[in-house]
């Protein structure tokens, strides 16, 4: 299996909630895979910057060079998803976050698992969700 951590999941971590302890070793076990989008990474990186929080931010460099990997919005098909997702949410009156919007086209070109406490993203159709938080 391969995961997609949305921003909520990867605080979380960051905050070491006990919640993912078990199924951060599972992943680990099973040599499975953790991504983050380059989004993510922005809203991470920043979020930390604002606060000063140099600790947690070399965590969480050091998470990124060893155990998740980055995705970048490098190829059009994932925006010709993102395009797609909006307007079938706009048809719907059910408008979400641009950002969430990329995050979950993310997962779906590359087959992820999206792992997200994020309720707005159970909108999205076509998009594999689990929530490591419940």
């Amino acid at each position: 299996m391969k995961y997609l951590l949305d921003k909520n999941i990867l605080t979380a971590i960051l905050k070491k909630d006990y919640r993912l302890f078990d199924r951060l070793n599972d992943v680990n076990y099973k040599g499975e895979k953790l991504f983050i989008t380059c989004i993510t990474y922005f809203e991470s990186e920043g979020g930390l910057l604002a606060i000063n929080s140099r600790k947690k931010l070399a965590i969480f460099e050091d998470l990124c060079k060893k155990d998740i990997s980055i995705l970048f919005l490098d190829r059009i098909e994932i925006i010709n998803t993102a395009s797609g997702i909006y307007a079938n949410l706009r048809q719907k009156g059910k408008l979400t976050q641009f950002p969430d919007i990329l995050i979950a086209a993310t997962a779906i070109y590359y087959n992820l698992i999206l792992v997200s406490d994020n309720l707005d993203m159970l909108r999205i159709e076509g998009l594999i969700l689990e929530n490591w938080l419940e």
